[in-house]
């Protein structure tokens, strides 16, 4: 299927270059808000029509991925995602975002359901990472099922970056953050996460990098985007899309 030629304004004009970007959401609900937040705040406009179409299914019963990686659960979440994929691309979408890093290790599958591109928040964060000077070791702070998956390592690795990840406390730590506070909407032990990141710091990271958009969710409510010591990967995506859709960034 081809690209549309562009997104239309409120008059019918067509902007050639844009595209509706479509979103396959509900993983978590609170990184889906938060993501089309930062693609509104990081979109330079100065009137509704100036802003980025999106295209949202908020599709928060799709099996957890995680538990699948883990061998935790049969429910597999590859053919559901797939099949939202097909539902973007038949309403006319230019390319497909999937706000949720564990899902990136069911990416080939989605892509190879549909004519249009799916855009990777690990590519392009690992891409961030790679563009800065001085970083050799990259902490990833993720689910279990996306550092078991290797998603992170392996992109790092390709870039010639060295990962380093949490032992298993402070695995358990993440954990408890992601799952038993913002998906359950909880308040999030932020003092905790710094911890967790100094611990990884001591270990030579350069950089720590927010490899779960839950842990996004965190960011964005206290002010950890303004830290350069981390990279947020949902900050990453977002920027990324309103670039990819044809749109300036403010």
């Amino acid at each position: 299927m081809s690209e549309p030629a562009g997104a239309p304004d409120a008059a019918g004009a067509v902007h050639a270059g844009r595209v509706e970007v479509g979103v396959i959401g509900g993983v978590g609900p609170a990184a889906t808000v938060c993501f089309l937040d930062l693609v509104v705040r990081h979109t330079a406009a100065d009137r509704d029509q100036d802003h980025v179409d999106l295209v949202v299914l908020q599709h928060a019963t799709i099996p957890d991925r995680t538990a699948f990686i883990l061998g935790r659960s049969d429910q597999d979440p590859g053919p559901v995602m797939a099949a939202d994929a097909r539902r973007l691309e038949r309403l006319g979408v230019g390319f497909v975002v999937v706000p949720c890093n564990t899902a990136h290790h069911f990416t080939d599958e989605v892509a190879a359901a549909v004519d249009v591109p799916v855009l990777s928040i690990v590519d392009e964060t690992a891409d961030e990472v790679a563009a800065r000077a001085g970083v050799a070791r990259v902490g990833v702070l993720a689910t279990s099922g996306t550092l078991a998956a290797h998603v992170y390592q392996r992109a790092f690795e390709a870039r010639g970056l060295e990962p380093v990840v949490p032992d298993y406390a402070d695995q358990d730590v993440v954990m408890g953050l992601i799952y038993d506070q913002v998906k359950a909407g909880r308040p999030a032990d932020v003092a905790a996460l710094h911890a967790v990141a100094d611990r990884l710091r001591a270990r030579g990271a350069d950089v720590v990098v927010l490899g779960c958009t839950e842990l996004s969710v965190v960011a964005a409510a206290h002010d950890l985007l303004a830290d350069d010591r981390y990279v947020d990967s949902l900050d990453v995506l977002a920027r990324r899309t309103v670039e990819r859709a044809g749109y300036p960034l403010r």
